[in-house]
């Protein structure tokens, strides 16, 4: 792989160089932060209570049904990640032991009251679940604690609200945001029955008579009119993405998508590979646009690199739904990168839940390299065991360059090789046969002579066949 030129071997082990370019992504996501004890009121299309996300001061709470006391701590780690994602303070974190989330308030009773005593303490005006609650369960806890409660799915669905650039990205948020939404609609006292019908209406008059429809139906129909009208949208703008596939396809380039676990260091690894220059975060579903770049191994074949969003465990299934096309970049790749963050306190279980996404998308028989990246920040004994777990995996460094020359060796090795021999004499005149061997094909032997190139090489059965009529 053709690592940019200032990449030589000093150049990727100084950390002070900055590879991943201006940012200016980054610094416009900056300068728009939440400032603490300012409001700013969304009104959705509904016009029914949206479960608008004020997460300045929360509490985390969390159900432990199985596992370890470890994977419980990690779980709720991640959950505070998620909340200052989002732009909240946590104030205080409660873990509840039992076999299975209570059905009414998601936890016991005595766990509730303890809640809202917790709440009333450090006025949280907001309660974060680990979880996805059923609307019934939201309005039992809201009810008790007497503040806003926002379940895991809402939160995440926050976050790539917020981070969603693309005319693309907006519409796949706002599809999985309306999709949870209506079955979580609620009106507020007499909003919930506007029928009219006889003597009922009496106050009506006349026109106002008749079976009418109640605001929820409203709200529900208005909701799957917007949700049709954005996979009408989501359908076109999947045909421009299907096109360009196509188009790599058809010209034989081989695909290498980035998949992993949120904040693993994938948009950094393709700025230091080709110097893309993609938005690079310290901070949960950073990238939620697919970047993809041309790049090209030291023999010269050209393939493209793709980064994708990051995954995290229990992701909201209206999110997969919703950003299946742009998932769909990993399942039509021939090499699929796996970036795990090695200096995790649970690399094996983000390594389990992005292969349980890789499955639901169809993606779980491309071939993997899987590649362990923050080797920097990750203890010793963490970098031993993911090397005797997964032999073929390789150690990198994304932030200091370490390992990038081995991952651009193993990454040239995995990649489709041609695979029909040809020993032709292309003439000059067909210069574009001889730039598609140089791009797609492996050259063995190359001679200039006075009636064109001599050239014996490796090629694509669909090249061998263009090729034919010059065979020596």
């Amino acid at each position: 792989m053709n690592i940019p030129e200032d990449h030589d071997q000093h150049v990727l082990l100084d950390p002070e160089i900055n590879h991943d370019g201006d940012q200016q992504d980054l610094a416009e996501r900056h300068s728009l932060r939440r400032v603490d004890g300012m409001r700013t009121e969304l009104q959705d299309i509904s016009e029914v209570e949206y479960r608008q996300l004020r997460l300045e001061k929360v509490v985390l709470v969390s159900v432990w049904t199985s596992g370890s006391q470890q994977d419980a701590d990690n779980a709720m780690a991640e959950l505070k990640l998620l909340a200052e994602t989002a732009g909240s303070q946590v104030l205080e974190a409660l873990v509840q032991r039992r076999s299975q989330p209570d059905p009414a308030t998601y936890i016991g009773r005595g766990k509730v009251e303890e809640v809202a005593e917790v709440v009333r303490a450090t006025g949280a005006d907001t309660v974060i679940c680990d979880g996805e609650l059923q609307p019934a369960q939201l309005r039992n806890l809201e009810d008790r604690v007497k503040v806003k409660v926002v379940d895991r799915t809402a939160l995440i669905l926050d976050i790539f609200a917020s981070h969603a650039k693309s005319a693309e990205g907006k519409a796949q948020v706002e599809l999985a945001q309306l999709q949870y939404l209506k079955q979580r609609l609620r009106g507020w006292g007499g909003n919930l029955s506007r029928q009219a019908g006889g003597r009922a209406a009496a106050g009506a008059g006349i026109g106002g008579r008749g079976p009418g429809e109640t605001k929820l139906e409203t709200d529900r129909r208005r909701i799957h009119h917007r949700i049709a009208q954005l996979r009408r949208r989501l359908r076109e703008m999947d045909a421009t993405r299907q096109g360009k596939r196509a188009e790599r396809r058809r010209h034989q380039v081989p695909s290498v998508a980035i998949v992993g676990y949120t904040n693993a260091g994938k948009s950094s690894l393709l700025n230091r590979l080709t110097g893309a220059g993609v938005l690079v975060e310290d901070a949960l579903f950073a990238t939620l646009d697919p970047t993809t770049r041309r790049t090209e191994t030291r023999d010269g074949r050209v393939f493209t690199l793709t980064d994708t969003v990051g995954f995290v465990r229990h992701l909201p299934h209206d999110l997969v739904e919703a950003f299946r096309s742009t998932l769909e970049e990993s399942a039509s790749a021939d090499l699929l990168l796996h970036v795990v963050d090695a200096s995790d306190p649970d690399p094996e279980g983000q390594i389990a839940a992005v292969r349980e996404v890789l499955a639901e998308i169809g993606a779980i028989d491309i071939p993997e390299l899987l590649v362990c990246n923050k080797a920097d920040r990750a203890d010793e004994a963490t970098l031993l065991t993911l090397r005797g777990n997964h032999p073929d995996c390789v150690v990198v460094s994304a932030r200091t360059g370490l390992g990038l020359a081995e991952l651009a060796e193993a990454i040239e090795a995995r990649l489709p090789n041609p695979e029909v021999p040809v020993d032709v004499l292309v003439p000059y005149a067909r210069g574009d046969l001889m730039d598609r061997v140089h791009r797609t094909g492996t050259i063995e032997e190359l001679e200039h002579t006075a009636e064109g190139t001599r050239v014996r090489a490796r090629v694509r059965p669909g090249l061998a066949a263009d090729l034919e009529e010059f065979g020596v």
